[in-house]
């Protein structure tokens, strides 16, 4: 990480502070045992398709009931097929059901002199009972709902949201997310440092100024003088 003053740290939420307790997969496995149907959309499906809608719909169960509608006519389905399967998977899901990922409390305490921000891509009512559950509901400064107040990542707009709400210069912050394509690159083009959560030590592109394996390891590399 380069050796500059901090003026403020962005964090990601989802697979990088917490994740879900029973995983996509499993939702959808309950979601077709629940209706009765075939399965016919995978999670790997639900997650390409899932950016189309983001930014137009006007809740999350109504983005998840567009996006499964659109799967199951691309597959020759009855569209309202796809939209009793969402709302089981939606009665499935509670977003407080989440487990913190290790290292979580000793990365905020080590920045918490710092103003916060959080960037996360979901919206307000997914991610405020996530922030709930792992006891950070007053742990930052400004949270911004990526498709939702803003852009989705990795547009630059969501960060900038986060860096004027701060008061805080991009090449003095630094955004912790653990996805390469939309924590990455959303802070490099938004002239942010990024740390990358990853236990790969490949060559990545964009290339992150920093990489740890979990948030263990953040601390060590924070440096504030």
């Amino acid at each position: 990480m380069r050796t500059v003053q901090l003026d403020a740290v962005l964090f990601d939420l989802d697979d990088t502070l917490c994740r879900y307790r029973r995983s996509g997969s499993e939702l959808l496995e309950a979601a077709f045992e629940a209706t009765g149907v075939e399965p016919f959309i995978t999670r790997e499906e639900y997650h390409a398709r899932y950016p189309e809608f983001v930014g137009d719909s006007d809740s999350m169960a109504d983005l998840r009931e567009r996006c499964f509608a659109a799967i199951a006519e691309s597959k020759g389905r009855d569209p309202a097929v796809g939209r009793r399967v969402a709302r089981a998977y939606a009665a499935e899901r509670d977003h407080g059901d989440v487990e913190p990922l290790p290292g979580v409390e000793a990365a905020v305490d080590a920045v918490s002199e710092l103003p916060l921000g959080l960037v996360t891509n979901g919206s307000p009512e997914m991610q405020a009972p996530k922030l709930e559950a792992l006891g950070l509901a007053d742990a930052f400064d400004v949270v911004v709902h990526a498709g939702y107040d803003a852009a989705a990542k990795p547009d630059p707009e969501p960060f900038e949201v986060a860096l004027s709400a701060l008061d805080a210069r991009p090449d003095r912050t630094v955004h912790v997310g653990n996805s390469l394509e939309s924590d990455v690159a959303g802070a490099r083009a938004a002239g942010v440092q990024s740390v990358w959560l990853s236990e790969d030590d490949q060559p990545a592109e964009p290339e992150p100024d920093h990489r740890v394996p979990t948030l263990e390891a953040f601390p060590s590399i924070v440096e504030r003088r």
